[in-house]
Protein backbone atom coordinates (compact mmCIF):
# COMPACT_ATOMS: atom_id res chain seq x y z
CA UNK A 1 0.00 0.00 0.00
CA UNK A 2 1.24 3.46 -0.91
CA UNK A 3 0.39 6.41 1.34
CA UNK A 4 0.10 9.87 -0.21
CA UNK A 5 1.10 11.97 2.80
CA UNK A 6 -1.77 11.61 5.27
CA UNK A 7 -4.98 11.98 3.28
CA UNK A 8 -4.97 9.56 0.32
CA UNK A 9 -3.97 5.88 0.18
CA UNK A 10 -3.36 3.71 -2.87
CA UNK A 11 -3.85 -0.04 -2.67
CA UNK A 12 -3.65 -2.77 -5.32
CA UNK A 13 -6.19 -5.50 -4.43
CA UNK A 14 -5.22 -7.52 -7.51
CA UNK A 15 -3.27 -7.12 -10.72
CA UNK A 16 -4.73 -4.36 -12.86
CA UNK A 17 -6.94 -2.88 -10.14
CA UNK A 18 -6.23 0.11 -7.89
CA UNK A 19 -8.19 1.25 -4.85
CA UNK A 20 -7.69 4.94 -4.10
CA UNK A 21 -9.14 6.13 -0.80
CA UNK A 22 -9.46 9.66 0.56
CA UNK A 23 -9.82 10.15 4.30
CA UNK A 24 -9.85 13.66 5.72
CA UNK A 25 -12.43 13.47 8.52
CA UNK A 26 -11.32 16.71 10.17
CA UNK A 27 -12.94 18.61 7.29
CA UNK A 28 -15.47 15.93 6.23
CA UNK A 29 -13.57 15.09 3.04
CA UNK A 30 -13.93 18.57 1.64
CA UNK A 31 -11.46 19.09 -1.19
CA UNK A 32 -8.49 20.81 0.37
CA UNK A 33 -5.80 21.71 -2.12
CA UNK A 34 -3.47 19.25 -0.36
CA UNK A 35 -5.98 16.41 -0.45
CA UNK A 36 -6.98 16.90 -4.07
CA UNK A 37 -3.31 17.17 -5.01
CA UNK A 38 -2.65 13.82 -3.38
CA UNK A 39 -5.67 12.32 -5.14
CA UNK A 40 -4.28 13.41 -8.51
CA UNK A 41 -0.88 11.95 -7.65
CA UNK A 42 -2.49 8.65 -6.65
CA UNK A 43 -4.46 8.43 -9.89
CA UNK A 44 -1.29 9.04 -11.88
CA UNK A 45 0.75 6.55 -9.87
CA UNK A 46 -1.92 3.86 -10.26
CA UNK A 47 -1.97 4.35 -14.03
CA UNK A 48 1.82 4.42 -14.34
CA UNK A 49 2.11 1.19 -12.36
CA UNK A 50 -0.29 -0.69 -14.61
CA UNK A 51 -3.78 -0.22 -13.18
CA UNK A 52 -6.45 -0.75 -15.81
CA UNK A 53 -9.31 0.03 -13.44
CA UNK A 54 -9.18 2.49 -10.53
CA UNK A 55 -11.82 2.65 -7.80
CA UNK A 56 -12.22 6.00 -6.04
CA UNK A 57 -13.42 5.57 -2.47
CA UNK A 58 -13.74 7.32 0.88
CA UNK A 59 -12.91 6.26 4.42
CA UNK A 60 -14.71 9.21 6.02
CA UNK A 61 -18.13 8.08 7.33
CA UNK A 62 -21.05 9.88 5.74
CA UNK A 63 -18.95 11.64 3.13
CA UNK A 64 -17.52 10.68 -0.24
CA UNK A 65 -15.81 13.69 -1.83
CA UNK A 66 -17.26 17.05 -0.87
CA UNK A 67 -16.85 20.48 -2.47
CA UNK A 68 -13.64 22.51 -2.32
CA UNK A 69 -12.55 23.37 1.20
CA UNK A 70 -13.67 26.99 1.26
CA UNK A 71 -10.71 28.07 3.38
CA UNK A 72 -8.36 27.12 0.54
CA UNK A 73 -10.60 28.48 -2.19
CA UNK A 74 -11.15 31.83 -0.47
CA UNK A 75 -7.51 32.19 0.48
CA UNK A 76 -6.48 31.53 -3.11
CA UNK A 77 -8.63 34.45 -4.22
CA UNK A 78 -7.48 36.89 -1.54
CA UNK A 79 -3.83 35.85 -1.59
CA UNK A 80 -3.63 34.14 1.80
CA UNK A 81 -1.80 30.83 2.57
CA UNK A 82 -3.36 27.57 1.35
CA UNK A 83 -2.62 23.87 1.81
CA UNK A 84 -1.43 23.53 -1.79
CA UNK A 85 -1.58 25.00 -5.26
CA UNK A 86 -5.07 23.90 -6.31
CA UNK A 87 -3.62 22.31 -9.44
CA UNK A 88 -4.73 18.89 -8.24
CA UNK A 89 -8.23 19.50 -9.55
CA UNK A 90 -6.90 19.71 -13.10
CA UNK A 91 -4.63 16.72 -12.57
CA UNK A 92 -7.57 14.63 -11.37
CA UNK A 93 -9.68 15.56 -14.38
CA UNK A 94 -6.80 14.81 -16.75
CA UNK A 95 -6.25 11.40 -15.16
CA UNK A 96 -9.95 10.52 -15.16
CA UNK A 97 -9.97 11.18 -18.91
CA UNK A 98 -7.06 8.80 -19.64
CA UNK A 99 -8.39 6.04 -21.89
CA UNK A 100 -6.07 3.35 -20.53
CA UNK A 101 -7.80 3.34 -17.12
CA UNK A 102 -11.50 2.87 -16.42
CA UNK A 103 -12.58 4.67 -13.25
CA UNK A 104 -15.35 3.66 -10.86
CA UNK A 105 -16.64 6.00 -8.15
CA UNK A 106 -17.65 4.03 -5.04
CA UNK A 107 -19.84 6.70 -3.49
CA UNK A 108 -20.37 5.79 0.15
CA UNK A 109 -21.78 9.10 1.41
CA UNK A 110 -22.61 12.64 0.49
CA UNK A 111 -20.79 14.29 -2.40
CA UNK A 112 -21.04 17.90 -3.46
CA UNK A 113 -19.53 20.63 -5.58
CA UNK A 114 -16.11 19.79 -6.94
CA UNK A 115 -16.23 16.38 -5.27
CA UNK A 116 -19.43 15.51 -7.10
CA UNK A 117 -17.87 16.88 -10.29
CA UNK A 118 -15.02 14.39 -9.94
CA UNK A 119 -17.67 11.70 -9.62
CA UNK A 120 -19.42 12.89 -12.79
CA UNK A 121 -16.05 12.63 -14.56
CA UNK A 122 -15.65 8.95 -13.61
CA UNK A 123 -16.70 6.33 -16.14
CA UNK A 124 -18.98 4.41 -13.78
CA UNK A 125 -20.66 5.31 -10.50
CA UNK A 126 -21.97 3.12 -7.67
CA UNK A 127 -23.83 4.89 -4.88
CA UNK A 128 -24.92 3.68 -1.47
CA UNK A 129 -28.54 4.23 -0.49
CA UNK A 130 -27.72 7.00 1.97
CA UNK A 131 -25.63 9.06 -0.45
CA UNK A 132 -26.78 12.49 -1.52
CA UNK A 133 -25.57 14.47 -4.52
CA UNK A 134 -25.41 18.23 -4.59
CA UNK A 135 -24.10 21.19 -6.57
CA UNK A 136 -24.55 23.86 -3.88
CA UNK A 137 -22.37 26.50 -5.53
CA UNK A 138 -25.24 28.98 -5.97
CA UNK A 139 -25.68 29.03 -2.19
CA UNK A 140 -22.00 29.99 -1.85
CA UNK A 141 -22.45 32.83 -4.39
CA UNK A 142 -20.46 30.81 -6.93
CA UNK A 143 -21.04 28.79 -10.08
CA UNK A 144 -19.96 25.27 -10.90
CA UNK A 145 -16.48 25.17 -12.38
CA UNK A 146 -15.38 21.70 -13.48
CA UNK A 147 -18.43 20.00 -14.97
CA UNK A 148 -21.24 20.34 -12.44
CA UNK A 149 -23.42 21.99 -15.07
CA UNK A 150 -22.01 21.15 -18.51
CA UNK A 151 -21.00 17.53 -17.90
CA UNK A 152 -23.92 16.81 -15.58
CA UNK A 153 -26.44 18.05 -18.17
CA UNK A 154 -25.08 15.45 -20.59
CA UNK A 155 -25.55 12.75 -17.95
CA UNK A 156 -28.96 13.49 -16.39
CA UNK A 157 -30.37 16.08 -18.79
CA UNK A 158 -30.81 19.83 -18.76
CA UNK A 159 -34.03 19.96 -16.74
CA UNK A 160 -32.73 17.99 -13.75
CA UNK A 161 -29.37 19.74 -13.91
CA UNK A 162 -31.10 23.13 -13.87
CA UNK A 163 -32.92 22.10 -10.70
CA UNK A 164 -29.73 20.93 -9.05
CA UNK A 165 -27.54 23.93 -9.86
CA UNK A 166 -30.13 26.73 -9.63
CA UNK A 167 -31.70 25.52 -6.38
CA UNK A 168 -28.48 24.19 -4.85
CA UNK A 169 -30.09 21.54 -2.63
CA UNK A 170 -29.10 17.86 -2.88
CA UNK A 171 -30.79 14.91 -4.55
CA UNK A 172 -30.96 11.37 -3.21
CA UNK A 173 -29.01 8.50 -4.69
CA UNK A 174 -32.25 6.90 -5.83
CA UNK A 175 -33.32 10.00 -7.73
CA UNK A 176 -29.91 10.33 -9.38
CA UNK A 177 -30.14 6.66 -10.36
CA UNK A 178 -33.61 7.19 -11.84
CA UNK A 179 -32.18 10.08 -13.88
CA UNK A 180 -29.32 7.92 -15.19
CA UNK A 181 -26.60 9.54 -13.10
CA UNK A 182 -25.35 6.40 -11.36
CA UNK A 183 -25.13 2.80 -12.55
CA UNK A 184 -26.25 1.12 -9.36
CA UNK A 185 -27.61 1.93 -5.89
CA UNK A 186 -26.39 -0.56 -3.30
CA UNK A 187 -26.92 -1.09 0.43
CA UNK A 188 -24.96 1.14 2.77
CA UNK A 189 -21.48 -0.13 3.49
CA UNK A 190 -21.15 -2.17 0.28
CA UNK A 191 -20.08 0.27 -2.44
CA UNK A 192 -16.37 -0.53 -2.26
CA UNK A 193 -16.98 -4.29 -2.33
CA UNK A 194 -19.33 -3.97 -5.31
CA UNK A 195 -16.97 -1.60 -7.11
CA UNK A 196 -13.95 -3.86 -6.62
CA UNK A 197 -15.90 -6.87 -7.90
CA UNK A 198 -16.86 -4.89 -11.01
CA UNK A 199 -13.29 -3.60 -11.38
CA UNK A 200 -11.97 -7.16 -11.31
CA UNK A 201 -14.32 -8.12 -14.17
CA UNK A 202 -13.31 -5.11 -16.24
CA UNK A 203 -9.60 -5.64 -15.63
CA UNK A 204 -9.94 -9.00 -17.36
CA UNK A 205 -11.45 -7.47 -20.51
CA UNK A 206 -9.14 -7.08 -23.55
CA UNK A 207 -7.10 -3.96 -22.85
CA UNK A 208 -7.11 -2.34 -26.28
CA UNK A 209 -10.82 -2.89 -26.78
CA UNK A 210 -11.59 -1.43 -23.34
CA UNK A 211 -9.44 1.65 -23.93
CA UNK A 212 -10.83 2.22 -27.41
CA UNK A 213 -14.41 1.98 -26.19
CA UNK A 214 -13.64 4.62 -23.55
CA UNK A 215 -12.20 6.81 -26.32
CA UNK A 216 -15.42 6.38 -28.33
CA UNK A 217 -17.45 7.43 -25.28
CA UNK A 218 -15.27 10.50 -24.72
CA UNK A 219 -15.36 11.53 -28.37
CA UNK A 220 -19.12 11.10 -28.49
CA UNK A 221 -19.57 13.91 -25.97
CA UNK A 222 -18.20 16.43 -28.47
CA UNK A 223 -19.48 15.12 -31.81
CA UNK A 224 -22.76 15.15 -33.69
CA UNK A 225 -24.27 11.77 -34.52
CA UNK A 226 -22.91 11.56 -38.07
CA UNK A 227 -19.38 12.46 -36.98
CA UNK A 228 -19.62 10.18 -33.94
CA UNK A 229 -20.60 7.20 -36.08
CA UNK A 230 -17.75 7.86 -38.50
CA UNK A 231 -15.34 8.10 -35.57
CA UNK A 232 -16.69 4.88 -34.04
CA UNK A 233 -16.20 3.03 -37.32
CA UNK A 234 -12.67 4.39 -37.62
CA UNK A 235 -11.73 3.28 -34.13
CA UNK A 236 -13.33 -0.14 -34.68
CA UNK A 237 -10.89 -0.54 -37.55
CA UNK A 238 -7.95 -0.02 -35.19
CA UNK A 239 -8.85 -3.06 -33.07
CA UNK A 240 -10.53 -5.60 -35.37
CA UNK A 241 -7.28 -6.68 -36.99
CA UNK A 242 -5.22 -7.10 -33.83
CA UNK A 243 -3.90 -10.53 -32.89
CA UNK A 244 -5.93 -10.48 -29.69
CA UNK A 245 -9.18 -9.70 -31.51
CA UNK A 246 -8.60 -12.36 -34.18
CA UNK A 247 -7.77 -15.01 -31.59
CA UNK A 248 -10.69 -14.07 -29.33
CA UNK A 249 -13.23 -14.06 -32.17
CA UNK A 250 -12.09 -17.56 -33.09
CA UNK A 251 -12.27 -18.95 -29.57
CA UNK A 252 -15.72 -17.49 -28.90
CA UNK A 253 -17.11 -18.78 -32.19
CA UNK A 254 -15.74 -22.22 -31.28
CA UNK A 255 -17.76 -22.09 -28.05
CA UNK A 256 -20.93 -21.19 -29.94
CA UNK A 257 -20.25 -24.00 -32.42
CA UNK A 258 -19.92 -26.38 -29.47
CA UNK A 259 -23.43 -25.48 -28.35
CA UNK A 260 -22.87 -22.90 -25.61
CA UNK A 261 -25.54 -20.25 -25.13
CA UNK A 262 -25.00 -16.51 -25.38
CA UNK A 263 -25.54 -16.22 -21.61
CA UNK A 264 -22.97 -18.91 -20.95
CA UNK A 265 -20.39 -17.15 -23.11
CA UNK A 266 -21.01 -13.52 -22.14
CA UNK A 267 -22.45 -13.86 -18.64
CA UNK A 268 -25.78 -13.26 -16.93
CA UNK A 269 -27.30 -9.78 -16.60
CA UNK A 270 -25.98 -7.81 -13.63
CA UNK A 271 -28.60 -7.07 -10.94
Amino acid sequence: MSVMADIVTLERPREGVALITMSNPDINNHGSWAGVGQLGEALAEAREQGARVSVLASDTPGHWYEHAWLRDLRNTVIGEPTTGTGGGWGTCLDELAKTTVVTIAAISGDCSGGGAELGWACDLRIAEENARFGQPEVQIALTTGIGGTSRLARIIGRTATAEMVLDGTPMTAQRIYDLGGVNRVVPDGTSIEVALDWASRLADRPAKALATLKQILIDNDDLGLTEALTNEQRLFGTVVGTEEAIATMGSIQDRFDAGESIESVYGSPRP
